[in-house]
């Protein structure tokens, strides 16, 4: 089968290996898409800070089932997605229902080899039906899940001043969701292109352009008060550790984007807000079905979301490219 590895930072090649075999509890799926995302981007840039290469990536996947075990409910023809954190079971995290940061998980593309392949072997548990959505969007349901985790764990609520700093793929599924809650959502980005689709796609409440005299935007829009949630979408440790700046007094501060370096803030500005502070990894198995059940009410703006594709035998040219801001990439999609 044709797969494509990430050999060191900033090399892929297109070749072959083996088709996987499915042992014991695995489907055998076959691949048809693969959603490209900042995860992807780091690990060709060689900052993704849980991984050794060489790498097959792809974690955002949809397919065929070629193979599954009679107790899956599964068939060969089904389509399905899916849920690329392989969880042991029965680690502390596990234990209490957060399987999102199992101790030992295994995330597809990170971990272990994921997707950008023509064929994946996946244990069943992992494999969930499409329910009559598009294959398209159904490799949009990862990085939708990890903005519906996000604001879960931060409790948004409607009538809340949330910001989201940060419009790339995941602080749009932040910005989308906190606005479903019923929030008015302010974003913050450098970009013109994000902030455009944030305000005529996503309809959210304000858009300020990050750069001089955007703290004195950010409080008009707030009376002074600043912001009852901020979600930090940026993978910039710049702006993750001045975040803590737009949190309201009683505030919390979401930290969704992760980088390998440490990060700080003054105490005095962290502890005169009792700030709640919060780290959100990857999604549970009920925010892959809430986004399930968003995309079929009509609520996700998918076709507008995915702004470029490609072929599997063109990916390794198309991903440079993608990663140049002015490319416009929202989500990126790879037909196998």
């Amino acid at each position: 089968m044709k797969s494509v590895v990430c050999e060191a930072p900033g090399k892929l090649r297109l070749g072959f290996r083996p088709i996987p075999t499915a042992a014991g509890d695995d489907v055998l799926l076959r691949v048809r898409r693969i959603g490209v995302c900042g995860t992807d981007m780091h690990i060709f840039r060689g900052t993704q800070p849980f991984l050794a290469y060489p790498r097959v990536m792809g974690h955002e996947l949809s397919g065929e089932v070629v193979t599954a075990p009679a107790s899956s409910g599964l068939v060969p023809g089904d389509e399905v997605f899916v849920m690329p954190y392989l969880s042991c079971g029965a680690c502390v995290a596990c234990r209490k229902g957060k399987t999102n940061c199992c101790t030992r998980i295994q995330v597809l593309g990170v971990h272990r080899d994921g997707g950008m392949a023509e064929y994946l072997a996946v244990p069943a548990q992992f494999v969930l039906k499409t329910e009559g959505i598009s294959l398209d969007d159904a490799a949009m349901l990862e990085f939708l899940a990890i903005g519906m985790h996000a604001v879960r764990r931060g409790a948004v609520a409607a009538g809340q001043r949330v910001l989201v700093v940060g419009a790339g793929p995941i602080g749009v599924a932040v910005a989308l969701f906190a606005s479903l809650k019923g929030a008015q959502v302010t974003v913050l980005d450098a970009r013109a292109d994000r902030l455009g689709f944030c305000k005529d796609v996503l309809h959210v409440a304000h858009i300020v352009t990050a750069g001089a005299g955007d703290a004195e935007a950010l409080a008009a829009v707030t009376g002074g008060d600043f912001f009852d949630a901020v979600f930090d979408a940026t993978g910039n440790i710049k702006a993750m550790e001045r975040g803590l700046d737009f949190v309201a007094h009683g505030g919390t501060y979401v930290l969704v984007s992760i980088v390998p370096e440490r990060i700080s803030f003054a105490d005095p500005e962290f502890h005169k807000r009792e700030t709640t502070l919060l780290g959100s990894r990857n999604a549970t198995v009920d925010d892959f079905r809430d986004v399930l059940a968003a995309m079929k009410a009509g609520l996700v703006p998918t076709r507008a979301m995915n702004t470029h594709r490609t072929t599997l035998d063109e990916f390794v040219d198309a991903l440079p490219r993608w990663m140049d801001p002015a490319s416009g990439v929202i989500k990126a999609i790879v037909e196998v």
